[in-house]
């Protein structure tokens, strides 16, 4: 197994899930025994599924394939109410695609964390459930207990709580509690309902994110149809419900009311088109910044300090979460929010604060942008690390022909080309711009075609890294494919062209 950042990410789900599955007291008897056993030994994975499982006799059946069988496994839930019987059932199915080497999978041994909500957004008291024709006890001392753990064994089966004497909402997976693709038949008003109520964060964040990929992909279809757009108020009350609970962490709601990005929401399509996407997740940004202006001045004016920077989570979740709210007020262009955007750049005490309100300013074009990127740059030109994070903010900007903006940038002092971060932070983030790098007109690509060129006579290993961002091209438009085609084909034609860029670039046309 090679050690590719999947294996340690995957390795590190695995380990979460002993958590989620024996809790926090029962993880730390199984760690205990694992250093009692091996401490100063080189061990396997097997060694600490053993100490996991022994520290609290616990039966993990078939939890080991989550180390043998590669892929993500898929769970689907379908869920129904009984009414008269006041059950509510959830049959789960599994299915793990297949890979190379391993055509057939067997069934995971899959922790699903759930908790079930009734119509005014609580939790359900749960006490018991039939699992098999078994009833068992989710309750614990004869207490109820809001928040369960199914474990999902078998490649189907059902799961029947009882005493639950209205319809509800079922919050599955709550916590991330597995590394699995979940499919359910939950309503897009279950999503919002979560949305607006989950107790668990992860998701009521999951919520947000699955409604607003599909509104921003039926919207793109709105527009590429000529239709006029405009935004489900559901959506936007369940923002504003997140913006307005001050019961929640600042950062979990910083990252809840932050839309997916343009790349993701293309990687859904089956024909990615950058201009239609950059076009309805600007609207959606400017819709919620105008319907929640008084809530998103509120958060900044609310978020401010006036304090020494500190470098802990409540200081960082209150710098992320206004930084979030100055963004979506500055999109709007309107005067009133550039003033306020350059109130908070000038009166920032610390570099993070300072860098937001400069990329807030720096969304829309003008005298105010060009002034404040100058007065940044004058402040840290002598942080090469501030300097690089300069460059990439303007490599990335979404301005109309930010590819001459780039070009300028390449002779500025402080650029040069023969510094692989430098190029990373400038060419690389321009490739980042969807709005820009795929320009209807070729441009984006013919730029990156001179630079991989230029880079390939420097440092053959950035060129090939930067020549990387043709390898999806394939993925766009039959125009774009065209444009695309032709720099490949003119980087591959290039005389003295080195192993590595001509290895990136013969995959990419091939692929």
């Amino acid at each position: 197994m090679s050690n590719s950042v999947t294996v340690y990410e995957k390795g590190a789900e695995v380990v979460r899930m002993y958590k989620t599955l024996l809790g926090s007291q029962g993880f730390r008897k199984g760690m205990d025994l694992y250093f009692k056993r091996h401490d100063g030994q080189a061990v396997t994975c097997e060694d600490f599924f053993a100490a996991m499982r022994d520290a609290n006799d616990a039966d993990f059946a078939n939890f080991l394939l989550w180390y043998s069988q590669a892929g993500t496994p898929r769970i689907k839930v379908n869920t129904s109410y009984n009414s008269e019987a006041h059950t509510f059932s959830l049959k789960f199915s599994q299915e793990i695609p297949p890979t190379p080497g391993q055509p057939v999978k067997e069934p995971m041994f899959i922790p699903v964390a759930l908790g079930l909500l009734d119509s005014t957004g609580k939790d359900i008291p749960l006490s018991t459930v039939y699992h098999d024709g078994t009833l068992q006890s989710v309750s614990s001392n004869n207490q109820p207990v809001f928040n369960t753990v199914l474990r999902v064994t078998k490649k189907e089966e059902e799961f029947v709580f009882t005493d639950i004497f209205e319809r509800p909402v079922p919050s599955l997976l709550r916590g991330y509690s597995a590394p699995v693709r979940l499919e359910s038949d939950l309503t897009d008003d279950d999503l919002f309902f979560l949305l607006a109520n989950d107790s668990d964060e992860f998701n009521r964040w999951e919520a947000g994110q699955i409604l607003a990929r599909k509104l921003m992909l039926h919207l793109v279809n709105d527009l590429q149809h000529n239709k006029s757009l405009v935004l489900n108020p559901k959506f936007v009350e369940g923002f504003k419900r997140i913006l307005c609970d001050t019961s929640l962490d600042k950062e979990f709601v910083a990252k809840a009311i932050t839309l997916p990005g343009e790349g993701e929401i293309m990687d859904l399509m089956e024909v990615a088109d950058p201009d239609a996407v950059h076009a309805v997740r600007t609207f959606i940004r400017k819709q919620l910044a105008s319907e929640l202006r008084s809530e998103f001045q509120s958060t900044v004016e609310n978020n401010r300090s006036s304090e020494e920077y500190v470098f802990d989570h409540a200081n960082m979740s209150r710098r992320a979460l206004k930084n979030v709210a100055l963004a979506y007020l500055a999109c709007l262009g309107d005067q009133e929010y550039t003033d306020l955007a350059l109130h908070e750049y000038k009166t920032a005490t610390n570099m993070t604060e300072q860098f937001a309100a400069l990329a807030a300013i720096a969304q829309n074009p003008g005298k105010t942008r060009d002034d404040i990127l100058s007065d940044f740059y004058g402040k840290w030109q002598n942080d090469f690390l501030v300097v690089n994070k300069w460059f990439a903010l303007q490599a990335m900007s979404d301005v109309p022909g930010n590819v001459e903006n780039v070009r300028k940038l390449i002779n500025h002092p402080a650029f040069d080309l023969r510094n692989p971060n430098k190029v990373y932070s400038l060419i690389g983030g321009f490739c980042g711009s969807p709005v820009n790098f795929h320009a209807k007109d070729g441009s984006g690509y013919e730029f990156l075609g001179e630079i991989v060129l230029l880079l390939d006579k420097i440092n053959p290993q950035v060129a090939s890294r930067m020549v990387s961002a043709f390898s999806r091209w394939r993925r766009y438009d039959e125009n774009r494919q065209k444009l695309a085609k032709a720099q490949l084909e003119k980087i591959m034609s290039a005389n003295g062209l080195s192993e590595n860029v001509f290895e990136i670039a013969s995959k990419s046309l091939a692929a």
